[in-house]
């Protein structure tokens, strides 16, 4: 990229320390830029992960960290603070949407299913890479509509419908039928990954298949780097967990330090109409699919987020779930906040803004600098109820006193 294709992006400098000990320390916009291009340009549908997460864990291992792995492969990495055990955890994913193949057809090309919850609506006429279990060989392709030629079909192709029934891919090899696509070493449950193709416009914005979670991962990245630059100690011993399933629903199930007291997850935010997300802000979520988050951790994150003038905002979501879901779903006994950046056409052809990627890492330098929502509550797994920080911070008043009148009845 030469110096005048260089994106426009606000600068960012540390800010004033609002809270006890806790600096807003300035971020790495050109490490960010780089780690995401990076972390986009390595294929990682749910399923095949591996080569992200080498790319991930070398990134953690560079700035000093201990990182190790769980058996099917999710990243762990520790953040020393003042407390021995692990306390607090930022999960993120690195694993995407994608596809599978489903069958061989007669016609030499692929029926496709989806891995992950996308719409082949999206996938229309996207590039398309194929990996075979021999590593040599891997090919490109394109999914198609199965009337993909309006010189041919005419309107029908405007009428076909839409789904993964009525596409296919096609593959850039010279095949013409099944036997020959079996020849190349192609099967059924193969991957087949959604080309990235990510770009950088001048003005900042960041247009790429991918970015659930990619971006979040690479804003996630920058944050560590932030707190290593600047030297900033922790009130908390932190832990960044990178999920591999979380797109087909089972992220942070498992690798959690069993002392947790808080989860943030860390995600994209739905940038539509009707959503209070915005591309060059960080959003914090109020509800998704599953529930409310922590009601004392979520105005908390965006309490700091205020004091040190970071762009937040709050959303509430309908058909979404991230890292948090699952983890609580398994047992975990901790608050669970939500951090997204911007994310406009969700799963489908996706932009986000720099800025709001920098928002994000901002305000995970802030928050992993403080203490527990409640210090002295939040440490233990279970305490009496006279200790429980209740009425004092979430207070509820009563209804007034019912004062309904039976009416008299004619004749009584």
């Amino acid at each position: 990229m030469s110096p005048t294709d260089r994106p426009q992006h606000r600068t960012h400098t540390a800010g004033k320390d609002t809270a006890a000990g806790v600096v807003d320390a300035p971020v790495d916009v050109d490490y960010l830029t780089s780690t995401l291009m990076e972390l986009l340009r390595v294929p990682s549908p749910s399923g095949r992960t591996d080569a992200v997460m080498q790319v991930v864990g070398q990134h953690i291992e560079s700035l000093g960290l201990p990182v190790d792995l769980t058996r099917r492969g999710m990243l762990r990495a520790t953040l020393r603070g003042r407390t021995d055990v692990v306390r607090r955890a930022v999960v993120v994913h690195a694993d995407t949407i994608g596809l599978m193949v489903k069958r061989v057809k007669d016609n030499g090309r692929l029926e496709v299913v989806p891995v992950g919850s996308h719409s082949a609506r999206f996938s229309e006429g996207a590039h398309v890479t194929i990996f075979t279990d021999d590593f040599d060989k891997v090919y490109t392709g394109t999914v198609l509509p199965l009337k993909s030629s309006g010189h041919t079909f005419g309107d029908e192709i405007d009428t076909q419908g839409v789904g993964w029934q009525v596409v296919e891919v096609r593959i850039d090899e010279p095949v013409a039928g099944a036997a020959d696509v079996h020849a190349l070493g192609v099967q059924v449950g193969d991957f087949v990954a959604l080309d990235a193709a990510p770009q950088i416009t001048r003005h900042g914005y960041v247009k790429s298949r991918h970015l659930d979670d990619k971006a979040g991962l690479a804003a996630c990245l920058a944050a560590l780097k932030a707190l290593r630059d600047a030297e900033l100690p922790l009130a908390v011993t932190a832990q960044l967990l990178v999920t591999i399933g979380e797109e087909v629903g089972f992220g942070a199930t498992h690798g959690l330090a069993p002392e947790l007291a808080e989860l943030v997850a860390v995600d994209n935010a739905v940038v539509a109409d009707g959503q209070t997300s915005r591309e060059d802000h960080v959003s914090v979520g109020m509800l998704d699919m599953t529930g409310p988050f922590d009601f004392h951790l979520s105005r908390r994150l965006h309490s700091l987020a205020r004091e040190h003038g970071i762009p937040a905002v709050r959303d509430v979501y309908r058909h979404y779930r991230s890292d948090a879901a699952p983890a609580l779903e398994a047992g975990m006994e901790a608050r669970a906040a939500l951090l997204g950046f911007g994310l406009e056409s969700s799963h489908g052809h996706e932009r986000t803004h720099l800025d709001g990627l920098v928002a994000l890492a901002r305000l995970l330098v802030v928050y992993l600098q403080s203490g527990l929502t409640f210090d002295e509550w939040d440490r233990a797994e279970h305490g009496d109820l006279a200790d429980f920080p209740s009425d004092s911070v979430q207070p509820a008043q009563l209804e007034p006193v019912d004062r309904t009148v039976v009416p008299e009845r004619a004749g009584a």
